[in-house]
């Protein structure tokens, strides 16, 4: 038997992980130290950001994310001990994400993780990246379990009830498109640039948020889930309903857009305030994810919490991107909590945090992959 699976047997000492993420755009790898009762010291946490080689095209293309990361990552490895004046012999383990995300990106950092466990005979922890959203407020923050999370970022919007390490009840998700990626094909339908969330939000700042009626989808319906597709083609309708449109024409229709995705995101994380109230009382709201780093929205969920007695918490804008710190941590918690993985572990395009329900009742359908939500 691989004794590298099971939990570590000091519980009791500081545990140093290498974490890597590669799902998306970002090639990250980050040194951890993980301490007893769960404390999380970064030590180090390198990015390189793709944004140059996908603003051309207005979004991410797979095959150039995959590719730059093979580029990449190992010289961010070399560079990250080097940093944080570790090398691989002061290694406990190596934790990588394995989904959900684009595939060929996920194997890369997949991948480099197994090969550098196997040839320094470390455990492996295979990272699922959604984890690594849902428990990176607890690296900035003394917070205790149970707290209800809205995650919300390119790929995912959905609403949790964060029970433990690995134990998540989904209260909603989105049935369509995600928060962040309507952010980024409005601004690509605006010609605000790339990425999208940072550019709606600085010509939001200069816009007039009355000028355009949008719809609200789901607005005052029962249950948590959410939908932004609508919303989006709306966008769509009136900008190229436009004669001639202006740069204040596009303020003002991304300032109407924030403002509509925000009366969404308040209007279904308030039944689910409710909800978790109910079985919990009143704790800790989180939100965390890429789209958490939009300040206007930021500040609207934070009175939100407030007026229904519950505290408030974000991750620091460096957490609530894409990086690979809060994987670290994550796959530092699962072992201690669960064991490591076996080099087998797959990449998983799809990978549910609450994997019960998306098969019972998929939010966002299921296919050949599984379900997404």
């Amino acid at each position: 038997m691989d004794i590298r699976r099971h939990p570590p047997a000091a519980q009791d000492r500081p545990l140093t992980i290498l974490g890597l993420e590669t799902s998306c755009d970002e090639t990250a790898a980050a040194l951890l130290r993980l301490h007893p009762g769960g404390r999380g010291e970064i030590l180090c946490d390198r990015i390189y950001s793709q944004i140059s080689e996908h603003a051309p095209f207005g979004g991410v293309v797979p095959e150039i994310a995959a590719r730059k990361h093979v580029e990449i990552l190992d010289g961010l490895i070399v560079d990250a001990l080097r940093e944080a004046d570790l090398g691989f012999g002061d290694l406990d383990a190596v934790a990588a994400t394995a989904g959900p995300g684009l595939v060929g990106g996920v194997m890369v950092g997949l991948m480099a993780g197994k090969g550098i466990a196997l040839a320094h005979d470390l455990p492996f922890l295979a990272v699922n990246h959604l984890e690594g959203h849902a428990l990176s407020p607890k690296l900035a923050s003394d917070l205790a379990f149970p707290y209800l999370l809205l995650l919300v970022s390119g790929g995912h919007t959905q609403l949790l009830s964060v029970e433990g390490v690995g134990d998540y009840t989904r209260l909603g998700s989105t049935i369509d498109d995600a928060a962040g990626e309507a952010f980024d094909k409005c601004a690509k339908m605006l010609g605000l640039g790339y990425p999208g969330g940072p550019a709606v939000e600085a010509a939001a700042r200069r816009g007039d948020a009355a000028r355009f009626s949008l719809p609200r989808p789901l607005w005052r319906k029962i249950g948590c889930d959410f939908s932004f597709a609508g919303l989006k083609g709306a966008v769509h309708r009136v900008w190229h309903g436009l004669d001639t449109p202006t740069p204040k024409d596009a303020a003002d229709l991304a300032a109407s857009f924030q403002a509509a995705l925000g009366d969404v995101l308040v209007d279904r994380t308030t039944n689910a305030l409710k909800l978790f109230k109910a079985r919990h009382g009143p704790r800790t709201f989180v939100v965390a994810g890429g789209v958490a780093a939009n300040a206007v929205l930021r500040a609207r969920l934070e009175a939100l919490a407030a007026e229904h007695g519950f505290a408030f918490t974000a991750p620091p804008p460096h957490l609530c991107t894409d990086n690979a710190a809060m994987i670290a941590y994550a796959g530092g918690l699962k072992w201690r909590a669960h064991g490591a993985d076996g080099l087998d572990a797959p990449a998983r395009p799809r990978w549910p945090l609450d994997e019960a329900a998306a098969s019972m009742h998929p939010a966002s359908g299921s296919g050949k992959k599984g379900p997404k939500s």
